[in-house]
């Protein structure tokens, strides 16, 4: 009734718990972006069906494996390797599917740990759409997708939990360092394709996606972004509550929105030095001989952006 799908990059860590927790379902697919150490291993032990691509970006990955993985059941749960499924919520999924009525996908709220503390304040975000009928599904945006729906949604009781510290600190800068780098070529592709802001429907936008790209856009666009979602974690959704976990939690994504502030503006200089280079030698035919070559003495100079 339910195939499970769980992607993973080298997640011999955190593999077994999360098999583990979904081991009610007997349709679980491991989609691996060719992992290096045991991961397949575990995968196959407990019976998963595994399916390999290269990872290019998060919503052509995922758009790829829905599109393409042979889910046997009509419904697909989606986590990640450092997630567990709660019996609460295992068993809300069941009541789900067997009585839908019109929804194709169900949004399941998310618990972040820190260890063993609960994130229960500071947390961005709490709800994602991981039940769906996957045909229904679909992604946008390179990192940080969001989910596209065709048709009504709701909402489950019980949690996902989420334990992204799970691999130490040096795992989780060097992920987010590579998201930063997603986010930033993100903002600029939609400059680039002129896509229309509004600051009210960033508030009063009816679709839960359409409010959360208008959001992003009206957030891309503060000053002192760092600073900002520090304050509107720490103190807004009041992080603090969540004691010395939730203070090194808000600096660290304070620290994140940091590297995508100044990743953008990087990308933002070299694209600027490559149109003044390509307006450059676009107008070197105009200063060549009438023969067309270009005139003795000058010289053509393939420069780089570094």
């Amino acid at each position: 009734m339910i195939s499970v799908l769980i992607l993973t990059k080298n997640e011999e860590q955190d593999l077994p718990r999360c098999l583990e927790s979904v081991r009610w379902s007997d349709d679980v697919h491991v989609y691996d972006s060719y992992s290096t150490d045991g991961t397949l291993e575990i995968a196959e032990a407990a019976g998963a069906r595994v399916t390999q691509r290269e990872f290019d970006d998060w919503s052509s990955h995922q758009n790829w494996g829905l599109a393409n993985i042979p889910f046997r059941d009509p419904w697909v749960l989606y986590v990640d390797a450092d997630e567990r499924v709660t019996p609460e919520l295992a068993a809300s999924i069941r009541r789900a599917v067997e009585n839908p009525g019109n929804k194709v996908a169900f949004r399941i709220r998310r618990r972040d740990f820190w260890g063993e503390s609960w994130l229960k304040h500071v947390q961005a975000s709490s709800y994602y759409m991981r039940l769906f009928r996957p045909e229904k599904m679909r992604y946008e945006r390179l990192v940080n997708p969001v989910s596209i729906v065709d048709g009504p949604v709701s909402e489950l009781e019980g949690y996902l939990d989420h334990h992204p510290f799970s691999k130490g600190m040096s795992h989780w800068v060097n992920r987010h360092n590579a998201y930063s780098s997603l986010e930033a070529q993100q903002i600029l592709l939609n400059r680039e394709n002129n896509q229309q802001f509004s600051a009210i429907q960033a508030f009063m936008a009816k679709d839960r996606n359409q409010r959360r790209f208008h959001q992003k856009e009206l957030f891309y666009r503060l000053p002192a972004r760092p600073l900002i979602k520090f304050l509107l974690l720490y103190l807004g959704k009041r992080g603090f509550l969540d004691g010395r976990a939730g203070l090194d939690y808000a600096i660290l994504q304070s620290f994140y929105e940091s590297m995508i502030v100044l990743k953008t503006k990087e990308l933002t200089g070299k694209s600027a030095a490559f149109d003044r280079a390509k307006e450059a030698r676009s107008e070197i035919p105009s200063q060549a001989s009438p023969s067309g070559g270009i005139p003795e003495g000058s010289h053509a100079h393939s420069g780089s952006n570094d």
